[in-house]
């Protein structure tokens, strides 16, 4: 059994984080940390978790940590940098739900993130846990980023288009819609139903902090520039991101449709749905499914991509544990085999 561990188990990524391993053939849930609520229980904070998990949530410490093969962060940015040098000098795997190691450029991670990182010499060993991308290099690491839910979306809408150069990479175009639950558990006014209920919103349009981390990945496939508008927006669901990815064609030769087919027919969590379909968000609510749909409009020299995910379950916990089941040579969807919620 893996001795696990989850920093952060209060928010809405850790206590999903809880529900996916409490159900792991192979995981025990060793150590769960908050520094609020320490002493309390998991279950008496969580009842849906009532006979399944009996830990107590303890302060994050590393000598708490020690004892785990892995340990989880599911939590604000900056806190796993903080810790992952002494507990990788343990012998301790991290994967990290935040954005610390998401990013190889220190100095652009302090121009995104408003600090110097903690410890810059790991970031070129950690290795991006886009698992349809990474898996080999998932397998052997102690390090695993994993990517935001924003880029997780619009990273695999894109790249079987990147990497034939069937489109112009001058001028991609994202525009992005997530539920709330994408802000975190935290008490904020943006986030009461009140402000954000029978509303919707767009927001740093300007320049979103995923951004240099969607263009990072794309420009692995390319040797080009990548000019990418990203434009994320809250809107008034409790889960699931939707996103409409727009690219200029430079080849109107292409079946995208069977393009798309062969780029993901090995992949567990990715469908790719019939010609004419527009996915929807409740249909891999609660899955690790990523769902999509290409499209041609008018047969015009733009293409549409349709990408539907969890954000807290493809797009956070469920890609984590997805990481997890390849470093230690489990079958990739063990724990992972929940259908969509529906309705």
């Amino acid at each position: 059994m893996i001795k696990a561990g989850i920093v952060g188990g209060t928010g809405y990524t850790g206590v999903e984080l809880l529900r996916i391993l409490c159900g792991h053939p192979h995981v025990e849930i060793r150590a769960v940390t908050s520094r609020s609520d320490a002493g309390v229980k998991v279950s008496d904070l969580y009842p849906n978790l009532r006979g399944k998990i009996d830990v107590q949530f303890k302060p994050p410490e590393v000598e708490i940590l020690a004892g785990c093969d892995v340990v989880f962060f599911a939590t604000p940015n900056g806190t796993c940098m903080r810790m992952a040098r002494e507990l990788l000098g343990l012998g301790v795997k991290i994967i990290d739900l935040a954005a610390d190691f998401r990013l190889h450029d220190p100095s652009e991670w302090e121009t995104w993130y408003g600090e110097p990182h903690a410890c810059p010499e790991l970031l070129q060993e950690s290795v991006y846990g886009l698992t349809e991308v990474n898996r080999s290099a998932i397998r052997e690491a102690r390090l695993v980023a994993c990517p935001g839910c924003y880029p997780t979306a619009v990273q695999l809408g894109f790249l079987p288009l990147i990497e034939v150069k069937a489109v112009s990479l001058s001028s991609l175009i994202a525009d992005v819609k997530s539920g709330i639950s994408g802000a975190g558990r935290k008490a904020q006014l943006t986030s009461l139903m009140a402000e954000s209920g029978e509303s919707l919103k767009a927001y740093s349009v300007s320049g979103h902090r995923h951004l240099p981390e969607i263009l990072q990945g794309l420009s692995g496939f390319s040797n080009e520039k990548i000019g990418l508008t990203f434009v994320p927006h809250l809107i008034p669901m409790i889960r699931g991101i939707h996103a409409t990815l727009y690219a200029r064609l430079t080849s109107t030769e292409v079946d995208f449709q069977a393009l798309f087919e062969k780029h993901y027919r090995n992949e567990l969590f990715v469908d790719v749905l019939p010609p004419g379909s527009h996915p929807d968000t409740r249909n891999v609510k609660g899955s690790n499914r990523c769902q999509i749909a290409v499209h041609r409009p008018r047969q015009s020299d733009t293409v549409v991509v349709l990408v539907v995910i969890d954000n807290l379950v493809k797009g956070a916990a469920g890609q984590a544990v997805q990481n997890m089941n390849l470093m230690y040579q489990f079958e990739e969807s063990t724990g992972l085999e929940q259908v969509g919620l529906y309705p």
